[in-house]
């Protein structure tokens, strides 16, 4: 075999030059650091959602018992009426002079924030005083606020069964209180907290009405939501 044939048999059994491998191979030995970084960066994003983890919806502190009372526009409502949804409560009076202006801008914040982002949570307003704030009272104060009705509902009834709802069924104070020095309006001792309340009438959790407790009732309204779905 001439040495013209052996260098041509030589040359036809070579591997090709970098040039013509494929653009990934050439890619990885001219940049393996950056493909390596690449590759990374794939992977992450693509295992984020199998690894996110979902915080577990708060325990049920305890359930409300059943009650019979009356919205603003004078319709019963009662524990049927909030079966199958999710509800943040609060407990208010429309001539409170303390906190309860705040406890409602509060509410209107969250009810929102439910409407911007489609989050399928109710309202519920407690009166803690009855005898003043009869549905007809309730109803001007919910238009002044500017409540949308179909998410956001004010509830009294009877003395007996406020007490019974508020102080047996939230375990929460409704205490009024003489004037002080110079007052003329009553005030009554009530919490300032926020309740979350399922579907099944459990009472979730307690929340302040300052922004980072506004903030977490928000997120555990969802995984309350979350759970509930989950369940049907």
């Amino acid at each position: 075999m001439t040495d013209a044939a052996n260098q041509g048999g030589r040359q036809a059994g070579a591997a090709p030059p970098i040039e013509e491998r494929g653009w990934f191979l050439r890619l990885f030995l001219r940049y393996p650091f950056v493909v390596f970084f690449l590759l990374g960066v794939i992977v992450i994003t693509v295992m984020r959602p199998l690894t996110r983890h979902e915080p577990e919806a708060p325990p049920v502190l305890y359930t409300i018992p059943d009650f019979q009372i009356v919205d603003q526009d004078g319709r019963p409502f009662d524990r049927a009426a909030m079966a199958g949804k999710v509800w943040v409560v609060g407990f208010m009076f429309t001539s409170c002079p303390s906190i309860c202006p705040k406890i409602s801008r509060a509410m209107l914040d969250l009810q929102h924030k439910f409407d911007a982002f489609e989050i399928d949570a109710h309202l519920l307003s407690v009166s803690v005083d009855p005898e003043t704030d009869e549905p007809a009272v309730l109803k001007r104060y919910a238009e002044g606020l500017g409540v949308d009705p179909a998410r956001w509902r004010f509830v009294t009834g009877s003395r007996p069964a406020m007490e019974a709802l508020v102080v047996g069924g939230f375990k929460q104070a409704m205490d009024k209180q003489a004037p002080a020095d110079g007052a003329t309006m009553y005030d009554i001792a009530h919490t300032s907290k926020l309740v979350l309340v399922d579907a099944e009438g459990g009472v979730r959790g307690f929340y302040s009405i300052d922004e980072l407790g506004l903030d977490e009732l928000y997120h555990r309204t969802q995984h309350v939501l979350r759970d509930m779905r989950r369940r049907r």
